[in-house]
């Protein structure tokens, strides 16, 4: 059976940047060791694949791979498949229009709002299905700087500490004093396997980040790696931003009200990708919060299967 792909280059508005993402259209009658398959023939960071909806008044079901495993959830393939199924349900119109779905993913349902401007890179972006939570888990500052190649000094600053984090998939985000030493990580597999803790039924992967970055609007610098999700380093990693969320939230405080900071990542790798991230504090706490980007079609073709 032939099934129609594209390729998609998402947290971006240039092609052969930011993160590129396989959205598989007609995803219906692939049991989940091909899919896996095929997310391994793509070798991207993940796959996406669209399927008809459990819920009749939702716009697809969607199921996410990486080369080495399924997803619950992740947010570059929402914000890709997002964009591509506005892209194909308006192709050729050329319209300026608003658009809201609701997508399927094993973490639950996923509202995502599409905005389709004539001549310009659609942008999406979707309310976190689970509010970040940090867990419990004892992360040794040393263990850490020998995973990442960095003296204990360049671990940690003001009152930011390294922590595990999951809004659906888990992360340690670690602060890194500045964008000198997070440039410097020398990442180590072996040993962050040894030291990172078991959250949600998967390895916690290694989100680092400091303040400020190249972009001069950037407010946050952040690298991302998976060594158990079958990925080296990843451009663009929107679950990782959401269960970073929590973090901002508990170290920075932000007063009650709108807020919205740009976050860049895969600087280092020559993929740079900016994620929008808004956050809406009322009472102190996260009321609610949002993530989203542009996203490119670079390519498209048919699987012969």
């Amino acid at each position: 059976m032939a099934r129609r792909y594209a390729i998609y280059d998402v947290f971006t508005d240039e092609t052969l940047a930011g993160n590129p993402l396989a959205v598989v259209f007609d995803g219906d009658g692939l049991d989940t060791p091909r899919m896996q398959a095929i997310a391994g023939e793509f070798n991207l960071s993940e796959t996406v694949f669209v399927r008809q909806p459990e819920n009749p008044t939702a716009a697809a079901r969607l199921r996410i791979f990486t080369p080495a495993s399924e997803l619950p959830f992740a947010g570059h393939p929402t914000v890709g498949a997002a964009v591509a199924l506005a892209e194909e349900a308006q192709a050729g119109e050329g319209v300026d229009r608003d658009l809201v779905h609701v997508l399927e993913e094993n973490v639950g349902p996923v509202r995502c709002a599409v905005r389709l401007r004539p001549g310009q890179a659609t942008f999406a972006e979707f309310d976190l299905p689970r509010k970040s939570q940090r867990l419990p888990a004892q992360i040794e500052t040393a263990a850490l700087a020998d995973a990442l190649s960095l003296p204990a000094s360049a671990i940690g600053f003001e009152n930011h500490v390294s922590a595990l984090w999951s809004a659906g998939v888990p992360f340690i985000a670690v602060p890194i004093k500045d964008l000198a030493a997070i440039g410097a990580i020398e990442f180590d597999p072996a040993r962050w396997e040894q030291l990172a803790p078991m959250a949600d039924g998967r390895l916690a992967s290694a989100y680092l980040y400091c303040r400020g970055g190249v972009h001069h609007a950037a407010r946050f610098h952040v690298r991302m790696f998976a060594p158990a999700m079958g990925l080296g380093e990843d451009p663009a990693t929107g679950a990782a931003l959401a269960a970073f969320s929590g973090a901002i939230h508990a170290f920075d405080q932000p007063v009650d009200g709108h807020h919205a900071l740009l976050v860049e990542q895969g600087v280092e790798m020559g993929r740079p990708s900016y994620l929008h991230l808004h956050l809406d504090i009322a009472g102190g706490e996260i009321n609610a919060a949002r993530i989203g980007g542009q996203a490119v079609r670079v390519a498209s073709g048919t699987l012969h299967l």
